[in-house]
């Protein structure tokens, strides 16, 4: 009978996905995309990663299914010029938060999916050292959302 190897493969499966949750103590919040002109094929995404754990966290990764391509850029002046880079390892300290803003850290979001429309939610989902996941929402808005 098929059944019980299928449900046996279902339960580890399930059981693998619950191990890989995130923890309740990391959070996306203020997630936000800016709305781009025409039919762009890259976006730049913001948000805070809050880390409310008793230990350190890294993001090492980030998706989204509203997107081809995700990753995590800073933006730095050197010598007057502009220069963005990838970053592989992003660390948050216990008790802190990262924020992910224009001029500095920031999500590259590369060949939507969709169409971007303005009010809209967007999944996101970061990938932390250990392979645990941190879900969240980025809202396409044509402006920062106030402080």
């Amino acid at each position: 009978m098929i059944t019980k190897p299928f449900v046996c493969v279902l339960l580890a499966l399930c059981a693998f996905e619950a191990s890989a949750a995130a923890p309740a103590c990391v959070k996306l919040e203020q997630g936000w995309v800016r709305l781009t002109p025409g039919a762009m094929r890259m976006a730049a995404g913001y948000a805070r990663i809050r880390n409310d754990c008793a230990g350190e966290v890294v993001v090492i990764g980030a998706g989204s299914k509203a997107f081809g391509e995700v990753s995590l850029h800073e933006t730095t002046m050197v010598q007057g010029v502009s220069r963005m880079r990838e970053i592989e390892r992003l660390p948050v300290a216990a008790g802190t938060s990262v924020e992910l803003k224009p001029g500095g850290m920031h999500l590259m979001l590369m060949q939507p999916e969709v169409p971007l429309a303005e009010g809209a939610q967007l999944p996101l989902r970061l990938s932390l050292e250990g392979g645990t996941k941190v879900d969240g929402s980025l809202q396409v808005r044509r402006e920062a959302p106030a402080p």
